[in-house]
């Protein structure tokens, strides 16, 4: 007799990206791509790069003013980062 086992494409596409290792770069693009999203537009427009290197998110910012007002926010706005990927993908943030 035949069986069928359904599942649902979201599980085994997961399922498969992560046998291949590519779950993890795959959530950390979502992540630094949320950035925008999460600060605003006018953060953003200072960012000039993100990226993430050991589970900390470096952003280098061109307003040294600003770069310490985020400086003192890094816990909700690593929070808050992580909610929009999902997971802990990020424990710090490190502003340059």
């Amino acid at each position: 007799m035949f069986r069928q086992k359904v599942e649902s494409l979201r599980d085994v596409l997961l399922r498969n990206l992560r046998e291949q290792g590519l779950e993890t770069p795959l959530l950390q693009k979502r992540l630094v791509e949320a950035w925008p999203q999460v600060v605003g537009p006018v953060i953003a427009r200072y960012t000039l790069n993100t990226y993430i290197y050991n589970q900390t998110l470096y952003v280098r910012l061109s307003n040294p003013a600003l770069r310490s007002d985020l400086s003192m926010m890094r816990t909700e706005l690593v929070k808050k980062l992580n909610d929009v990927a999902g997971q802990q993908i990020i424990v710090d943030i490190r502003f340059n």
